[in-house]
């Protein structure tokens, strides 16, 4: 201090220059506290609840209230406008637009109706318009069941607990909850109303978690990012055997996450989706194991979350949320991919686009040896082939379509995961030609060989014409449920949740 005195009487232009500094510190530090204060009443004033609601509310709008900014970025799932080069939030048949698949899913309900999803506003409308659930008008039971609506609604939480649990709720055919399932995906799917934490609100994970003996109350916040969606962007089944008349939904990951572990589990349980109309084998349909597959992937490796890329951070206002707009990253590439990636926006889309097409040319190899197997199979039985000859060739039509669909069903596992969907298809391929040698063998044997006729599925309706479907029928049955059962439902559901609390605060 002596020093600095003495300095300063000698050069008093250097007192001048501390106190300037000093005041220069002071007012940095002061902006500072005034920004973190403005932040801290900003976070108060954006998550003070304006309304309050009972625990079972399932209306988004009602939420929204509380949670305007989130609110407003879920509506924009409504926008069906974005295109990426093979799927986005427009609507598209891929049946017609890929027409092997309705040979590949023959006597299955997805041969009639396949759609790209849209965003989670749509989950309800579209699960009523879809000819997968059938049509229940005059007394007419759905081909499906009530287990249907599991990944649709915040409604089914609420239905749940109301009914008494998972199985009163899986049981029945679908359109008995029509009139209470009727809010699409939401706010109460992953939210707990108390305190907005992040919850699992479909007991089928928990209970995946428990037969693979872990402990879904430990997981980290960043893991339920993921989670949360794992909810539903899984692959699943319906054991028919837990309880009887009851499609109890179930995950298959007893023996792990990966195909063949999968696979494995479904073959000891001798399960089967459904056996093909042309060919006879049991079959195995892929949900849309997205889940499994991002965690293939090197994002996943690298500690990243669903929401990291689908749900990114916004700042509005000076308020900093996650954008529940879900979407394909490609919609917002500057706050998704450059977050972490420093390339120029058509360099990092090309990237996508490149992995995509590599694993696209593997799919399409498959898919039109898989057309021929069915159809091979198809003609050996109708030329006297008994099940002791084809039961090898139809196992290896079974394996092969698996892997097909493992990766055909998965939503964006092409990039999630490029090289274990182009080892999961490669696998499959040589699984289709060992199908297509045994059954060359069984025609031989016949006398047949060489004398298959290929059906023309150049189209849709040529495709789904060839594998005996009356899409007319369909589709007048479908029609009259939307004008005449739909509209009832959703009068009913209006009348009832009228009468739910909601109190101003």
């Amino acid at each position: 201090m002596k020093s600095i005195n003495q300095l300063v009487s000698k050069k008093p232009w250097v007192g001048w220059v501390i106190f300037l500094g000093t005041m220069v510190v002071v007012f940095v530090l002061g902006i500072l506290a005034s920004s973190i204060v403005e932040r801290r009443a900003e976070a108060v004033f954006a998550y003070t609840p304006v309304v309050e609601f009972e625990d079972f509310e399932s209306r988004n709008e009602i939420w929204g209230k509380n949670f305007p900014r989130e609110y407003d970025s879920w509506l924009q799932t409504s926008d069906t406008s974005f295109k990426t080069k093979y799927m986005g939030s427009v609507t598209i048949d891929f049946l017609e637009d890929n027409p092997r698949m309705v040979v590949l899913w023959a006597g299955y309900a997805f041969s009639r109706d396949y759609n790209q999803s849209r965003g989670h506003f749509y989950a309800i409308e579209d699960m009523y318009k879809t000819l997968r659930v059938g049509a229940p008008v005059d007394g007419e039971k759905s081909i499906q069941p009530n287990t249907c609506w599991t990944c649709k609604s915040p409604d089914v939480p609420r239905m749940m607990k109301e009914l008494g649990g998972a199985k009163e709720f899986y049981s029945g055919t679908w359109e008995t909850l029509g009139h209470e399932i009727v809010n699409p995906i939401g706010c109460a799917d992953c939210h707990d109303p108390k305190n907005m934490n992040l919850i699992i609100t479909r007991p089928a994970l928990i209970e995946a978690y428990e037969n693979m003996n872990l402990d879904i109350t430990k997981v980290s916040h960043q893991d339920m990012r993921s989670l949360t969606c794992a909810q539903c962007h899984v692959e699943y089944y319906f054991d028919k055997k837990k309880y009887e008349g009851v499609s109890y939904l179930t995950f298959p990951w007893h023996k792990g996450y990966s195909m063949e572990q999968i696979e494995q589990y479904y073959d000891e349980i001798e399960f089967t989706d459904w056996v093909h109309s042309i060919s006879k084998a049991p079959m195995l349909k892929a949900q849309h194991p997205d889940y499994e597959l991002f965690m293939k992937g090197v994002h996943y490796s690298r500690g990243l979350s669903c929401a990291d890329c689908h749900m990114p951070f916004h700042n509005e206002g000076g308020v900093k949320f996650s954008s529940h707009h879900a979407v394909s990253p490609l919609k917002y590439v500057n706050q998704t991919c450059q977050v972490c990636h420093r390339e120029d926006t058509e360099r990092l889309v090309a990237d996508v686009y490149d992995r995509q097409d590599k694993v696209k040319e593997s799919r399409v190899i498959l898919e039109d040896l898989l057309v021929q197997a069915h159809v091979e199979a198809g003609f050996a039985w109708e030329n006297g082939a008994n099940e002791q000859q084809m039961k090898k060739a139809l196992n290896f039509i079974r394996a092969a379509q698996w892997r097909w669909d493992f990766v055909a069903a998965s939503h964006g596992g092409s990039f999630h995961a490029p090289l274990e969907c182009s080892r999961i298809l490669a696998d499959g391929i040589h699984k289709a030609h060992q199908a297509r040698y045994e059954l060359a063998v069984i025609l031989q044997s016949l006398g047949v060989a060489g004398k298959v006729v290929y059906p023309d599925i150049s189209t849709k309706a040529k495709a789904q014409k060839y594998i005996g479907l009356d899409m007319d029928k369909l589709r007048a049955d479908k029609q009259r449920f939307l004008d005449e059962v739909v509209p009832e439902w959703g009068r009913l559901a209006q009348e009832r949740q009228s009468k739910w609390t909601v109190k101003n605060i």
